[in-house]
């Protein structure tokens, strides 16, 4: 009997992590393949997906902010303790639909989901054992060197905090150029050239933290290899799912049922 497998889609606000779930989905379904959605995030106002199962059906972040009196923060951190509270209902529904995929749609802080107990919680309810981090690196925020390193002490964090299986996708890579792209693609596989890279900048407190948060990341991670994605043509979906199938099944390709 198959399992499903569950993708959770974190990173920091504004990396795309809606609309990957959105595409992810999309592809699959024009493949052939089931796939379903689910939303983390009890204060979304709009997603470009309708969520086959939404925690806003049981947590309302403007209720909670009435209800106790507080600000969207405040409200923010008590929605995200109240998830594993409904972990049950969540669970048995994701479950009737019998699904092989189940793409988690994280909160779009990330803290609220990577550093509260209740992300661990929820993940190790619905099945740990069949569940992957897809970490989305918003390319905004990693055009230089510094800034990449950056964003993959938060890859690293989100690794070290869940414990689960991760891959780091470059978001919204249709925002750089082929140059841009071409190098941090270099920077992903090649720990010497983004390290020349830092030493080439001007010496500063900043350049001195990136070279030995790199020097953390090389150590922490055997691989940082980086999955480019993009919305025109549903880019670089099928290398992360291939990549998926290949951890879960063996690279057997669903397709082939």
């Amino acid at each position: 009997m198959k399992e499903e497998i569950f993708v959770y889609f974190i990173g920091t606000a504004g990396s795309g992590k809606s609309t990957l779930t959105y595409n992810f989905q999309q592809w699959m379904h024009l493949r052939g393949l089931d796939a379903i959605t689910v939303n983390l995030d009890p204060g979304a106002e709009n997603l470009p997906y309708k969520p086959d199962v939404d925690i806003r059906d049981w947590i309302s972040l403007k209720e909670i902010m009435k209800s106790y009196k507080l600000g969207p923060n405040g409200a923010q951190i008590a929605c995200a303790d109240m998830l594993a509270l409904n972990i049950d209902d969540l669970k048995k529904s994701i479950e009737s639909f019998k699904s092989d995929y189940i793409l988690m749609d994280t909160p779009g802080q990330l803290e609220l989901f990577v550093f509260r107990e209740a992300g661990k919680y929820i993940i190790k309810l619905l099945n740990s054992d069949r569940s992957i981090v897809a970490y989305l690196l918003d390319p905004a925020l990693a055009k230089n060197a510094s800034g990449f390193i950056s964003q993959l002490l938060l890859s690293v964090t989100t690794n070290f905090r869940l414990g689960i299986s991760q891959l780091n996708v470059l978001s919204k890579s249709d925002m750089l150029t082929e140059e841009e792209l071409n190098q941090m693609k270099s920077w992903s596989n090649n720990s010497e050239i983004i390290e020349d890279q830092i030493m080439s900048e001007k010496a500063t407190i900043d350049r001195q933290m990136s070279e030995g948060i790199l020097r953390l990341i090389s150590d922490f991670e055997t691989s940082n290899k980086l999955f480019p994605t993009a919305n025109k043509n549903y880019y670089g979906i099928e290398d992360i799912y291939s990549t998926i199938q290949l951890q879960f099944a063996g690279g057997e390709d669903l397709m082939k049922d």
